[in-house]
């Protein structure tokens, strides 16, 4: 059965949000996306994008009519691709379905998925108004090394306990004292460098070589846990600074599951307007102050020797016009910091315990969280240091 011109099959619904199957309903209604829009009184951007949505989702299902694609596969499968076989006169007699996930391909879908799914999610009602004295010189940056919430560690195994309650303990509790020890900046910028999550999804592997991971609880539990400390250590920033901006930086072992906790703390922030999420899917980010640019990547796809190269041809103007040039990147679990022409590279330490895979191949690291304050002119001027033995929860 295929739908009328102009209209949406009603088996869509079967992999739409609440949302998308208003929007659905809309567009049966009124008779086109557009009609539907003005009738809901939105975007035709925001409709189109959300019914795009829900047939990403129901291709990587198995299905989409106007594909031939009309058999779905089990839960724990998406299709790869099909092929199909077709008589004289064009009709299908024959489809091969093929269920293995392609990552790079998924992902625009998953985001857009994610995307759709958090309009459901109810936003905070404004704060409280912004603190009434703040430096309008200054900027703080708190970068989060690899969280690796939901990692277990055995401590007789790796010499440190870690798990989720501890996971959120740390996170939450750094972020306090960072806040305490700062300066009341204008604007703060809060830039997890990737691998918030340990897992990108229950199969408890990594997403691109299918390495075994050490686990603690449920998949759904650990995003739980990853946006209640994230919602804190926002709400600290909101006490403290003007203007708050947050960017989470996707890793190799959350590609997914980041955007879930993106979307999600977006949604839950959309009626603060001290408060921006950047979502952009770009591997890369940066930021300008003054005579001060950042640039921000995890640093699994770019080694620091070639972020300088990066920074000038994607900011080109920017580089031209600044002299304070910085690049944050996580990754590798250790502090490394060179200093290149026009440009400073800088790796974070991580508050997570070592993994068994990295206390047996000898990876030995100090753990903190720090807070850098920049001044418009003269670029870093301090920052604040929060080690582990200062958090470590009884």
């Amino acid at each position: 059965m295929v739908a009328p011109t102009g209209q949406l099959d009603e088996r869509l619904k079967t992999w739409a949000s609440e949302t998308q199957c208003r929007y659905i309903d809309a567009v049966n209604e009124h008779g086109s996306l557009r009609a539907a829009a003005r009738a809901l009184g939105l975007n035709y951007t925001t409709v189109n994008g959300a019914i795009r949505a829900a047939k990403g989702r129901a291709s990587l299902k198995g299905w989409s009519p106007e594909h031939d694609m009309t058999k779905t596969v089990p839960e724990a499968f998406v299709v790869r691709g099909t092929s199909t076989l077709y008589d004289e006169a064009g009709k299908a007699k024959l489809q091969w379905v093929k269920t293995r996930l392609d990552d790079e391909k998924a992902g625009e879908v998953v985001r857009a998925a994610i995307a759709a799914l958090s309009e459901d999610v109810r936003a905070l009602a404004p704060l409280t108004p912004a603190p009434e004295r703040v430096h309008d010189d200054l900027l703080c940056v708190i970068p989060i090394g690899d969280c690796h919430i939901g990692m277990y560690a055995w401590a007789k195994e790796t010499g440190d306990a870690f798990d989720l309650d501890i996971a959120r303990k740390l996170t939450t509790g750094a972020i306090d004292r960072l806040m305490q020890a700062a300066p009341p900046s204008k604007t703060c910028i809060i830039l997890p460098l990737g691998d918030v999550f340990h897992a990108d999804d229950q199969t408890n592997q990594t997403p691109a070589h299918r390495h075994q991971l050490d686990v603690d609880s449920r998949y759904v539990k650990v995003l739980g846990v990853g946006i209640e400390a994230f919602r804190h250590v926002i709400l600290r920033a909101l006490q403290k600074h003007e203007r708050v901006i947050v960017r989470f930086v996707a890793g190799n072992h959350d590609p997914h599951s980041i955007w879930a906790l993106a979307f999600t703390i977006s949604a839950y922030f959309a009626n603060e307007p001290r408060v921006e999420v950047d979502l952009s899917p770009s591997k890369f980010w940066f930021f300008r102050f003054g005579q001060v640019l950042i640039g921000s990547t995890h640093g699994d796809t770019v080694k620091h020797d070639a972020l300088l190269g990066v920074m000038a041809a994607d900011r080109a103007q920017d580089w031209g016009q600044t002299s304070r040039r910085y690049w944050y990147t996580g990754h590798v679990h250790h502090q490394s910091v060179r200093e290149y022409p026009g440009v400073v590279c800088e790796s974070f330490r991580t508050l997570a315990a070592k993994d068994a895979y990295a206390a047996g191949h000898g990876y030995r690291a100090g753990r903190d969280m720090v807070a850098i304050v920049h001044h418009r002119e003269h670029g870093e001027i301090e920052r604040h240091r929060v080690d582990i033995g200062m958090l470590e929860p009884a």
